[in-house]
């Protein structure tokens, strides 16, 4: 039950509650994730290696933020949007991908490594293909959304602090 005491935490502290679903800011989220995609390929392209995995991971974050404000979710702590999207979605491949990218994010934005180039370029690569390709993936889910759908996943939110 830790994750769940963690989330409880959160929500005491009112970074994680239920809010008015908005397609307004959750159209903006996604061209942040977009922008985002734009700047981490940028970057890649002009061998700034760790930068790019950083926005990489940002064009994910930004598009699960997406995800939760169409359905009326705030949430303003990364592991608990994270921990929230496994525990709200039947997505085990997407929630791989993104604790992958905010760890791979954290250890490229905090330490230093004494890697060699070719091996962050791998990496770097690696994770513009998977923000993609998870991007894609969240647009999608945010397109199939019902009213049934978004509301069954919001008494879900709910259930997991009584």
């Amino acid at each position: 039950m830790r994750k769940s005491n963690f989330l409880n935490e959160v929500r005491k502290e009112g970074k994680l509650e239920l809010v008015e679903p908005s397609e307004e800011i959750c159209k903006s989220y996604l061209g942040k994730a977009d922008n985002c995609l734009k700047s981490a390929k940028l970057l890649l392209q002009n061998e700034l290696y760790e930068n790019s995995i950083s926005m990489s991971y940002y064009a994910m974050y930004n598009s699960l933020l997406a995800l939760f404000f169409r359905i009326g979710i705030k949430s303003e702590n990364h592991s608990a949007s994270i921990i929230l999207f496994k525990e709200l979605f039947d997505r085990a491949d997407l929630f791989k991908i993104i604790s992958l990218a905010k760890k791979e994010r954290i250890d490229k934005q905090y330490y230093v490594t004494s890697k060699e180039d070719t091996l962050t370029r791998n990496s770097a690569e690696d994770m513009y293909k998977k923000a993609e390709h998870f991007v894609l993936q969240i647009k999608l889910m945010i397109n199939k959304l019902q009213i049934e759908e978004i509301e069954k996943i919001r008494r879900r939110f709910v259930s997991l602090f009584d």
